[in-house]
């Protein structure tokens, strides 16, 4: 099982018809949303059909409070 994160970066196996291949994680549950990168596309996916489309996670940066510390 892979682990999904909000704003997490995916590469699927085949494009989309606008010619991108990289999506947006904006929703998790049962069903994942994705939004597509090149046209901002929404699409909602069961877990375990994302999880066999994937092909790459890039994770989205934690950002730790480390901004404006000093």
């Amino acid at each position: 099982m892979i682990d999904f994160r909000l704003d997490d970066r995916l590469t699927l196996a085949k494009a989309h018809p606008c010619g991108a291949q990289t999506w947006r994680i904006v929703r998790l549950g049962a069903d994942i949303g994705i939004v597509c990168d090149g046209c901002g596309h929404k699409v909602m996916i069961e877990r375990r059909e994302l999880e066999r489309r994937v092909r790459n996670v890039e994770h989205a940066t934690e950002q730790s409070g480390q901004e404006g510390a000093r």
